[in-house]
């Protein structure tokens, strides 16, 4: 168990009313006390941290869970065996993720539990997990390792003629070869006309001699992910996608440069906005300049224009990632994972940024 984290999630009680927190959100679950399954509780009180799983993980449960109460359901009803050990106690305040926790699991709860106030309390787990510590950082550079590691064992296969489809089956193949558990999402191969489109499905196209090609793909290590975005030529280009391909490296650059802690997240979303609108493509910049990385692919922040608020913590792992998309004919987009600093950051994606013709 990590005292610490305990800690600090006790520590926002008194602030939040509440007398305990009830975390059933896997990855938060995960985050406090270790456990890589896919079903569990856990009940954080000021003084006992509760655990309760299905029978499927009871060995899994020794080796990963310390420090907690821990109970193995039978029959699968984890609240019933709560239930009965009594772990709820009449009139307490408990708070859990109103983001995460369905309407449905709300009011069945408050059958079970009549006694007890469930208080819906949103994004509590986000903050405190958005400040990683140096062994989450490791994780999530060795998720980085491999994905530069596939990159450049990719680029020798990208040739005219080659399915996207079929590339992106040796992305997955060859993350796993490097200790890779999984890709931390769907890659995105996307050639020609179809890199125009941000969030493209690798298809059955042929990439053609001229094409654009934008790969976006990342893995899971112990439970991090990595995301990494590299646009690269097949053959000469278009003039005009060198053009933007230019703009797009030198806004990513402008906005690394600029990272660093207590930034406002929209601030640095502007540095690489204005840019790209500045050089004339505002327009086809369609999404936000990036987010935080972790045990889930998305976390916060938001790196927004839209999100007016929320400040860059020391920390904190998020991804850089402008694009420019111009449609039928293609687009660019460059993202480095990077760890935000006291007064800059650290540029954890190695993979060259520069333009590669092959």
């Amino acid at each position: 168990m990590n005292k610490s984290r305990l800690t600090t999630l006790r520590n926002t009680f008194d602030s939040l009313n509440i007398d305990a927190f009830l975390v059933t959100f896997m990855p938060h679950l995960r985050w406090a006390s270790g456990f890589t399954g896919s079903n569990g509780v856990g009940l954080v009180t000021k003084r006992n941290a509760y655990f309760v799983t299905d029978g499927r993980y009871e060995e899994q449960v020794k080796r990963e869970v310390h420090g907690w109460t821990t109970a193995i359901a039978r029959d699968y009803n984890l609240y019933e065996l709560m239930l009965k050990r009594k772990w709820f106690r009449s009139g307490t305040r408990i708070g859990f993720d109103g983001n995460t926790v369905s309407l449905t699991q709300f009011q069945d709860w408050k059958k079970k539990f009549p006694k007890v106030f469930f208080r819906p309390r949103a994004e509590v787990m986000e903050k405190l997990i958005v400040s990683k510590d140096e062994n989450e950082i490791a994780n999530i550079r060795k998720a980085v390792e491999i994905t530069d590691k596939v990159f450049a064992d990719i680029l020798p296969l990208l040739k005219p003629g080659v399915v996207e489809a079929d590339i992106a089956a040796e992305i997955t193949y060859r993350q796993r070869k490097y200790g890779a558990a999984s890709d931390a999402f769907e890659s995105i191969v996307a050639s020609g006309a179809n890199s125009a489109l941000p969030h493209a499905r690798a298809s059955s196209k042929k990439i053609k001699k001229g094409d654009m090609v934008t790969l976006d793909f990342g893995c899971v290590y112990h439970g991090y992910h990595s995301d990494m975005t590299r646009t690269v030529a097949v053959g000469k280009p278009l003039y005009e996608m060198l053009k933007i391909y230019q703009v797009v490296l030198d806004a990513q650059k402008k906005a690394i440069e600029a990272a660093h802690a207590e930034m406002k997240v929209f601030d640095l979303d502007a540095v690489a906005r204005d840019h790209i609108k500045e050089k004339g493509y505002g327009k086809f910049y369609n999404h936000s300049l990036g987010h935080g990385i972790g045990l889930q692919i998305h976390e916060p922040p938001k790196i927004s224009w839209t999100n007016k608020t929320a400040v860059l913590k020391e920390g904190c792992v998020v991804t850089i990632e402008p694009g420019i998309y111009l449609p039928e004919l293609g687009g660019v987009r460059i993202e480095d994972d990077i760890v935000i600093r006291n007064s800059d950051c650290e540029i954890l994606t190695q993979s060259p940024k520069e333009l590669i013709v092959l």
